[in-house]
């Protein structure tokens, strides 16, 4: 009886150990076909990590610090214009965040302190679709600020449906271009007075599809979204063109920024955001490809800070670093007929 019994356990624990090794052999085998979609997976996440890091271009990474230095930001409340207001605020600058709604830009500027320890940030109004608007800012800056060492011309709209500033332009010519041109040569007084002192042009890549329909300069006549937001873009690179050479020797250097294709609010009138289907698919492509704001701004920051910049002027810069502009873009005489419209349009003649 014993024997048998001594039989009995044995077959028991033998029928356990088979079982124990049938059910780790199928943890192993399930483990085996998890590995590759796991790997594949991993793979596929460390390459679109690489390639947004790729997309997003050269960090800055110099150490200058701006402590003293007064800069006006347009648009300063979301987007380039935010992360541009961060950045400069924490290397020690008194920041103007020039942006039309009030109530925003405090949100966005409580933001930038807390994240800067720099309290010296403050939110002016400024709405680039209104002359008046623009004028009472310009006073208020050259009346109370002891002197402005950087300009930021970031604003911008982004193929919109037609309409009108308070002035009667075209919206995009209006605020792109028209608006900026204006601030910029009513505060040129204090910029030359508070020289060495840089003016930055932020730009859409789309001025290189850009054409001036001077006879039709206003969209007066037909419109299209796609080619008036081309106009304004190159309308700015002619401007900042005219402009830095009417600062040669006053130790005012004026440039063209191109901050790469940012994921903000300016393309919210895109056809994508206009659908919910086309939105969800596309969404992970743009993330992947567009730069994030914070990535987006280090070219402004580079080219407002980097001491070796200082009398660059009338330059292309995208990445943190130079670049030449496509070749027979530029045409200096059609940069002067525009300023002069500019002048006769915002009331300066």
């Amino acid at each position: 009886m014993t024997s048998n019994f001594s039989r009995f356990l044995l077959s028991n624990s033998i029928s356990s150990h088979i079982s124990e090794l049938k059910m780790a052999n199928k943890i192993k085998q399930t483990l085996i076909r998890l590995l590759f979609p796991a790997s594949f997976i991993g793979t596929a996440i460390g390459g679109v990590t690489i390639l947004k890091s790729y997309m997003g271009g050269t960090l800055y990474e110099g150490k200058e610090r701006v402590a003293g230095k007064t800069v006006i930001i347009t648009g300063a409340n979301s987007g380039i214009g935010k992360a541009i207001a961060t950045g400069l605020a924490d290397r020690g600058a008194r920041v103007i965040m020039a942006c039309r709604d009030l109530e925003r830009c405090e949100e966005a500027k409580k933001d930038i302190i807390e994240e800067t320890s720099n309290r010296n940030v403050c939110c002016q109004r400024l709405d680039l679709a209104s002359i008046a608007s623009i004028t009472a800012f310009a006073e208020m800056v050259n009346k109370y600020e002891r002197h402005v060492d950087i300009l930021i011309n970031n604003a911008g709209i982004m193929m919109c449906p037609k309409s009108l500033t308070k002035d009667g332009f075209e919206q995009q010519l209006g605020v792109n271009y028209l608006g900026h041109f204006l601030l910029t040569i009513l505060l040129l007084d204090k910029l030359k007075q508070s020289s060495p002192s840089r003016i930055l042009n932020i730009c859409s890549y789309a001025f290189r599809d850009g054409t001036i329909n001077w006879s039709d300069l206003n969209s007066a006549n037909n419109y299209d979204k796609k080619i008036a937001f081309c106009q304004s873009q190159l309308a700015k690179v002619l401007f900042n063109t005219e402009l830095s050479r009417r600062l040669e020797g006053t130790g005012v250097t004026a440039n063209v920024i191109y901050p790469g294709l940012v994921s903000t609010n300016i393309t919210s009138h895109l056809g994508i955001h206009k659908s919910y289907i086309s939105s969800f698919f596309l969404s992970p492509i743009r993330w992947i490809m567009m730069k994030t704001p914070i990535q987006g701004a280090q070219t402004p920051i580079y080219c407002s800070v980097n001491q070796q910049l200082e009398e660059i002027s009338g330059k292309l810069f995208s990445n943190c670093q130079e670049t030449p502009f496509p070749a027979n873009l530029i045409d200096p005489e059609e940069a002067k007929r525009l300023w002069l419209v500019g002048e006769k349009w915002m009331r300066l003649t």
